[in-house]
């Protein structure tokens, strides 16, 4: 036969339901009587225990409430105070919920002489001694080589792979990605571009940095389907071209030829 387990609600006490009276009094000890309003109801807590609540009427605490709780022991007739606290209802307005500041930081936050830890477990970062670093080339021999270089002298640590990944996919979609506006006008993708300048490791198959001063991602990484009106293969059409300008008239005329007229 299976257990069953039934979960019984509280009944209300009748003594701690009648103790609106208690629970104002004890609220008017610790709030001016002007912050007190309307009875709003009460709420069984459990067993002999009940919260009145009174509406707010402090400035500044619009749909906030008085909460008293009160309660009554076993075998005791009295019912005494529990605690008296202002809590927030259904339409208050409360301070929005807190962000640790590591996680407030954006890009472009930092000023000059700012300094931005980054903690020891940090998994963007694994020992270079452990992982190697950014070969120059896809030779796995190459990369031990670069290992053996950076022990005791180079890098302490490098990227990890999943601090490569989350750099990728923040570059893809950020400014530098096929996916922003100046990309979806542009002409032309930058895989095809003269300006662009290639970069060596794992991030080498999909990105490159704009060397191009006239172009708005100038020195910044950009994805090889980013692209802008800055292309170095870019014409315009004959009809957004300069004109030219007309032959030069040459000015023969003397003032004497000018007074016979």
């Amino acid at each position: 036969m299976r257990n069953v387990t039934t979960t019984l609600r509280a009944k209300p006490d009748a003594a701690a339901v009648a103790a609106v009276d208690l629970a104002r009094e004890a609220l008017a000890l610790g709030a001016e009587p002007s912050d007190i309003g309307d009875y709003l109801g009460h709420q069984v807590e459990g067993e002999r225990v009940v919260t009145h609540l009174f509406a707010c009427t402090r400035p500044g605490y619009v749909g906030w409430r008085w909460s008293v709780t009160v309660a009554r022991a076993p075998r005791q007739k009295y019912v005494t105070v529990d605690e008296v606290v202002l809590v927030p209802g259904e339409d208050a307005i409360v301070a929005p919920e807190w962000v640790p500041y590591r996680e407030r930081i954006q890009p472009g936050d930092l000023s000059p002489g700012d300094l931005l830890p980054v903690d020891d477990d940090d998994p963007r970062l694994v020992p270079t001694y452990s992982f190697g670093d950014d070969p120059l080339d896809q030779d796995d021999k190459a990369q031990v080589r670069m290992v053996a270089q950076d022990l005791g002298l180079g890098r302490v640590r490098t990227l990890s792979p999943e601090g490569r990944d989350l750099a990728a996919e923040r570059w893809y979609d950020g400014d530098g990605g096929p996916s922003s506006p100046v990309a979806q006008a542009a002409p032309d993708h930058c895989w095809t571009c003269g300006f662009l300048v290639r970069l060596n490791g794992p991030l080498s198959e999909l990105f490159g940095v704009c060397g191009n001063g006239d172009a708005n991602d100038d020195g910044r990484v950009v994805s090889y389907d980013h692209g802008c009106g800055a292309h170095s293969e870019v014409r315009l059409a004959k009809k957004h071209e300069p004109q030219p300008l007309p032959e030069p008239v040459v000015d023969t005329l003397s003032t004497d030829e000018l007074e016979r007229f």
